[in-house]
Order: C-alpha cells, then structure tokens, then sequence
C-alpha cells in the first residue's frame, strides 16, 4: 500500500520492502514521481514501487494505490471468464474489471514484475478512470481517493471473486450486477451514503488490527 505525499502531491510514502504486518513508522520512504527513492539510507524500496508511481502520476484524483497478490482473484486475469460485480456492494469494483498482460507491450520472457516507470505509466493506462484492475499472472491493484477507499476497493474485489467463483461452480449461468446496480452499488461506501457504511467497516477493522479508529482519518 502507498499513499501520496500530503504536502508534495507529485511524491508518494510507501514502506520500505518488509512484510506488510512488520512495517513501522521507521520503514516509510518517500519517492519522487519516476519512483526514485528520497533518503531512503540504507532501507531497500519494493521493485514494484513503479505500479503506484504510474498510477499517481496519471491519475491526480487517486490519494492511495493498493497492489496484493491475492490467490482468489489470479484466475479471472488467467481465464476468458471476467471479473464483474455479483452482489449489492459489488459495483465498488467497476462493472468489468480490465485485465493488465505485461507481454502486450514489454518482454515475453518478463518475470511479470512491474520494474519500471514505463510499465507503471502502461498499466496506469489499463486501469483508465476506474479503480481496480487485474494484472495476468500476478495479481490485482486497488485505488482510490484515500486509504479508507483503496483498501476498501481491494478488499470488495477479492469478495467479488470468490462470490463469482462459488457462483459459477454451482453451474447454470450467472446473475450480474445489471449497469443500473453497478451504478447504485457504487455509492454505498460513500462518505455522504446514510448508514456510514465506510465508517463503520473501518472502525471494525482497527478493531481487528488493534489500532485506535480515527473518524475523520485518511
């Protein structure tokens, strides 16, 4: 997960390489707009520093990018079969999610890692004016207006690919969200929705991690 700078809105914080869970205050660099490192010292950046570079440099509404790896939503970047929303808060991910393939434009031999600006910049393309999109091989980005939003988005996008899988397991076609839902559904983790719903999710999951919730916070 990155964030961008508060006061210099071209640069972005992200931790350093370290696993997620051990990250501390210590571990946050700062980086320029090409994902070059600022006093970074002795601590190593992640390779892929670049997904979030490109997307801040293309996208001046996103306040947050998050890239994740996860097992349930690989598969819609491998099959024919598409990523789109199947329940009530499913228009959150967009209704079909684009599918990012390194090979179309870099190497054919790559190891489907996101190594520099240019890569960031093409699949900042991919993702256009929406929120998520999936990467062939490797796994999926989330962004959003701030961190409460992005992490949201990456989390709704894994909850719509297990349904659809459970979904098409089952056999006997598949209900989507119709454009109209996808619209509608879209809204429900708005801060001016009734009910708070991004508030209240938020709040549960500090719970879970055992940090202080923050109402107003990023």
């Amino acid at each position: 997960m990155s964030c961008r700078h508060p006061e210099r809105p071209a640069h972005f914080l992200m931790s350093r390489a370290r696993a997620p869970a051990l990250v501390t205050a210590e571990d946050i660099i700062e980086f320029d707009a090409a994902g070059t490192p600022i006093d970074a010292g002795e601590r190593r950046p992640y390779v892929e520093r670049f997904i979030h570079a490109g997307i801040y440099e293309t996208r001046p509404d996103i306040a947050s990018v998050v890239h994740d790896h996860s097992v349930e939503i690989i598969p819609f970047g491998l099959s024919t079969v598409p990523l789109r929303p199947v329940s009530h808060v499913g228009g959150f991910i967009g209704a079909q999610v684009p599918v990012w393939d390194i090979a179309d434009k870099f190497s054919a031999d790559s190891n489907l890692l996101v190594v520099n600006i240019e890569m960031g910049r093409d699949l900042a393309s991919r993702l256009g004016i929406g929120q998520t999109v999936l990467m062939r091989g490797h796994g999926a980005v989330a962004a959003g207006p701030s961190i409460r939003v992005a992490t949201i988005a990456a989390i709704m996008l894994n909850q719509q690919a297990r349904l659809l899988r459970e979904t098409i397991s089952l056999g006997g076609g598949v209900i989507y969200l119709s454009p109209g839902e996808v619209a509608a559904t879209s809204q429900i983790f708005d801060d001016a929705t009734p009910g708070d719903a991004i508030g209240r999710t938020w709040e549960y999951w500090c719970m879970r991690a055992g940090l202080t919730y923050h109402p107003h916070g990023a």
